[in-house]
């Protein structure tokens, strides 16, 4: 038997876990209402997981936002938003918020609109997955969700890119503070940041990049971006399998430096 000592989940994640697990669970079976649904569940779990950590006491998170800002940003999504990207940065590598507020809007044209309205299927596990890395990302744990029918390769490919998403932008902020440390307190570079940046962020000592590996990177982001923006049937499989490739290269790049 392992002696590892096997990490608790926090009690305060299992609320937003649970609808987050219900609204994937109702791709299972394809069909208009159910698309609906799901997209109203995964966008009240991404609500409520926000809300959930941003609500935590200062012991658990480390955030000092007092009762009254709380209690002024908690009725409004973009607000909440606005408070994790201020508060709880480093919390948001490899994740960009503007499009969890793209899907969040898309919910709410569901909502307000009319009956009758519905959202592709593409759009809504997307959402899904990025959802699930948000939760990740907040509470410390993923979750073990049953992934639908096709949606595989979809979700292994964004958790993959998320993954080197992650060392990139701990390689730019380490390159941007000209120490051998992250910093977030300060010029710390955002997934929304860093890839409106030259290239030669990529490149700079002592973290230098071959050409090669840079050309591929933005090729794979084309890719990536494409799906995440409502057009998944660009992934093909030896998307993931250069995408994993890579993500040695980048590894085995760095660590020569």
């Amino acid at each position: 038997m392992s002696k590892e000592l096997v990490r608790a989940k926090p009690p305060w994640a299992s609320g937003p876990g649970e609808i987050l697990q219900h609204g994937v669970s109702l791709l299972q079976e394809d069909s208009d209402k159910n698309r609906r649904l799901a997209m109203l569940s995964i966008d009240n779990a991404v609500e409520l997981m926000i809300k959930t950590y941003l609500g935590l006491p200062k012991r658990v998170t480390g955030l000092a936002i007092s009762r009254a800002e709380y209690g002024e940003i908690s009725d409004s999504f973009p607000r909440m938003l606005d408070a994790l990207e201020s508060h709880a940065a480093e919390k948001l590598e490899s994740i960009s918020l503007g499009e969890i507020e793209w899907y969040h809007r898309l919910r709410n044209e569901l909502y307000h609109q009319g009956n009758g309205l519905t959202v592709e299927r593409e759009k809504v596990v997307v959402y899904a997955e990025l959802a699930q890395l948000l939760f990740e990302r907040l509470f410390g744990f993923a979750l073990q969700i049953s992934k639908p029918r096709g949606s595989q390769l979809l979700g292994d490919f964004i958790t993959a890119w998320s993954r080197l998403e992650q060392v990139l932008l701990q390689v730019a902020n380490k390159s941007a503070n000209g120490s051998g440390t992250a910093d977030h307190s300060r010029s710390s570079v955002r997934s929304d940041q860093f890839w409106s940046l030259s290239s030669e962020r990529l490149g700079m000592a002592p973290y230098t990049l071959p050409p090669n590996l840079v050309d591929d990177l933005q090729e794979l982001r084309h890719v990536r971006n494409q799906v995440v923006h409502g057009h998944p049937e660009v992934l093909l499989r030896e998307h993931l399998t250069r995408l994993n490739l890579l993500s040695e290269q980048v590894a085995d790049a760095i660590n020569t430096n």
